[in-house]
């Protein structure tokens, strides 16, 4: 793997970008392999599946563990209710925003003022990762979006400006 951005996981030339082109954004344990889906690409995408299945497997034994020992310190029904109903809440809504992430960029002041919220229902984000990992490498669709948009527009400009434009107009 190369440390440059944006080269990671892909033979020299094999991004699809002109030397000067545009550049494929990594994704997270995924590099620049989702542009062409090489370089154990599919090896990658079971293991973030089976890896965020597996945290989330593990964080719910341990949100268990914390719900046993409110019982154990006997805090009472309402107290109970309380937390089991804010960790649903907020996985909830920290899938949703996972999720839309992967669609859409998520916008910086919302994501900041929504950290703590986020935090608490982290079992949904991860939810949320494994499910999108069983069809494509999360956030890929978006990225693809995006490099193909920018490939495009580089081919357009860099079109436009083939060959010398004042001998273009010396021969009218």
């Amino acid at each position: 793997m190369s440390d440059a951005p944006g080269t990671q996981d892909t033979p020299a030339g094999s991004a699809g970008a002109a030397p000067g082109g545009p550049r494929p954004e990594p994704l997270r344990f995924f590099g620049t392999s989702w542009v062409h889906r090489g370089s154990g690409y599919a090896a990658r995408r079971v293991g973030v599946a089976v890896g965020s299945l597996g945290a989330a497997v593990a964080a719910c034994l341990v949100l268990r563990f914390a719900y046993e020992g409110l019982r154990i310190a006997d805090t009472g029904p309402f107290v109970a209710v309380l937390i089991v109903t804010m960790f649903a809440i907020c996985s909830a809504l920290a899938f949703r925003n996972t999720w839309q992430g992967f669609g859409e960029r998520p916008d910086p002041a919302r994501q900041a003022s929504l950290r703590g919220l986020l935090a608490i229902g982290f079992v949904g984000s991860l939810i949320a990762y494994f499910l999108r990992s069983l069809t494509e490498a999360p956030g890929e669709k978006l990225h693809r979006a995006e490099y193909d948009s920018a490939r495009e527009q580089y081919t357009r400009r860099s079109a436009r400006r083939t060959g010398n434009p004042a001998r273009k107009k010396s021969r009218r």
